[in-house]
């Protein structure tokens, strides 16, 4: 299983960015699938996340600036990030929980890609 993330880059304070990721591969089922993200020297947190039912989940510092969603067929998330600040700027992660055809229950991450917003 893979998951292919794109869509970093630089951008000015205020701007906006879209992360699409698509998970490939031995995939049965996936459950959850969720933006991350990391600082140097911090703990990876979670940005937000979306169930295969539909329900989301966001970090309260980017509810009402970032939307998550989701295309079960096609196997990807993307997040659309408007109105960005400094303290945006992060690696993004994209997270699957899943079930692969070998009916295991498992946790994917992407390579991650950079997000750099300037003041």
């Amino acid at each position: 299983v893979q998951l292919q993330a794109s869509g970093g880059g630089l951008v000015q304070a205020g701007g906006s960015l879209r992360l699409s990721c698509a998970a490939s591969g031995s995939i049965f089922s996936i459950f959850d699938m969720g933006w991350y993200r990391q600082t140097p020297g911090k703990q990876r947190e979670l940005v937000a996340v979306t169930t295969r039912t539909g329900s989301t989940k966001y970090a309260d510092s980017v509810k009402g600036r970032f939307t998550i969603s989701r295309d079960i067929a096609k196997n990807t998330v993307d997040l659309q990030m408007n109105r960005l600040k400094p303290e945006d700027t992060a690696t993004y992660y994209c997270n699957a929980e899943l079930i692969t055809t070998l009916s295991l229950r498992q946790s994917f991450w992407g390579q991650g890609t950079l997000v750099t917003v300037s003041s």
